[in-house]
């Protein structure tokens, strides 16, 4: 059986820094930017909020729409955000 995995884009603030990421445990990936133990650029422009993520049924489509979305605008990644997210809400409360 194949892993699930996800993409995912946090961001500092609304319109900030934003960083796209890919995993097999979201919950567990996010709980570690949040701790500053995952990535040094995120612990450098404290982007530890959950913006937008999506799931997949495994982990190389979720690798495959990373560098998808990595090689976007910021402009079309904002929007990506704005659409699932039109608050800005830290989503990591709703996946827990």
């Amino acid at each position: 059986m194949d892993k699930q995995g996800y993409v995912y884009i946090l961001f500092s603030k609304r319109n900030g820094t934003l960083y796209t990421g890919v995993t097999s445990d979201l919950i567990k990936r996010i709980h570690e930017h949040k701790n500053k133990s995952a990535s040094e650029f995120t612990l450098k422009y404290n982007v530890d909020k959950l913006g937008y993520y999506e799931v997949f049924s495994n982990i190389i489509d979720a690798i495959t729409r990373e560098k998808q979305i990595k090689g976007w605008s910021r402009k079309k990644k904002l929007t990506l955000i704005t659409n699932m997210n039109p608050e800005w809400q830290d989503l990591f409360d709703s996946i827990i």
